[in-house]
Parts: structure tokens; sequence; C-alpha cells
């Protein structure tokens, strides 16, 4: 999902985007990411996440996903943007459009440790995030800056 254009081929055809969350903890001055053990994005760093479910509310989905794949327990504090998650297949043919939407959440327990669908969870500093040799999905560089500027704003 590496594509800030969806794709130079049609996708295939019935594709529609899927609506999914992701859970941004920021905390102690740290952003919690995990690296994804399957495709899309398989190896690369991101936001603990996923589909929501039919009737499900976007930040209850969120804080579910953040415990089923880190073991962190949160509270969700407000949505704060959404991002394009786009997954093309070798061809270059639109396979899969997701549209993650950002909840902030505080932190309430637990310590990091790789669950569900991730190879590995951990806290970052936000000047790690710069590191050229860190591969991080699309985005969450700057989706990391924005939680930490929101919550940096509510704490004074």
């Amino acid at each position: 999902m590496s594509s800030h254009l969806a794709s130079a081929l049609p996708a295939e055809r019935g594709v529609r985007p899927v609506v999914a969350t992701i859970a941004v903890v920021y905390h102690e001055g740290r952003i919690l990411l995990v690296r994804r053990a399957n495709p899309p994005d398989a190896g690369f760093w991101g936001f603990p996440g996923g589909k929501i479910e039919l009737g499900e509310r976007i930040e209850d989905a969120a804080v579910r996903e953040l415990l089923e794949e880190t073991g962190v327990r949160g509270r969700p504090v407000r949505v704060f943007t959404a991002v394009d998650a786009f997954d093309h297949d070798a061809s270059g043919r639109l396979r899969r459009h997701f549209v993650l939407v950002a909840v902030l959440c505080e932190w309430n327990s637990g310590t990091p440790v790789a669950g569900d669908d991730a190879l590995e969870a951990r806290w970052f500093r936000l000047d790690d995030l710069d590191d050229a040799g860190l591969s991080l999905s699309l985005d969450v560089a700057e989706v990391a800056r924005q939680a930490a500027f929101i919550a940096r704003r509510a704490a004074c």
C-alpha cells in the first residue's frame, strides 16, 4: 500500500473502498507501532488497526484492534484524520482500497507484545520515525506527528 496514486490500471470490477481504523497511541513522548506480518505491507511498521465490523463504532474498533494486536489497553480520545491506503497486484492493478480512520487513543495499561497479525509491537520516539532504515507504511510519520501535536495541546 505504498502509492499515493490509486492505479495506472483500472481496479477489478466491483472493488469498493473498505473502511478500517487505526489506533494512534502517543504516550510519554513515544508512538506505538506494529510491524505487519501479513500483506499488504508485510514487514512494514504501522499503527495497530483493522476493519470496522458492521455496527461497530469507529472508536470501539480502534481500541479492539489495539488490544488484539499489541495487548495494550487504551481509551479513544478523538477521530482526527483519515488516509487512503492502496493495495496493488504485481501488474499495478488496484486490488483493494482502504480508508483508514485515525483515532487518537490514550494509553491505559499494558506493555506492547505482538499479537494477531503483528510481528513486533514497540514504542518509538517521533525522531526515530525519520530513520532512513526504518520501513514505515505510507503516511505513518505524518499521522504520528499530528497525533503528538493534538495530545500535547490537550495536555496544556
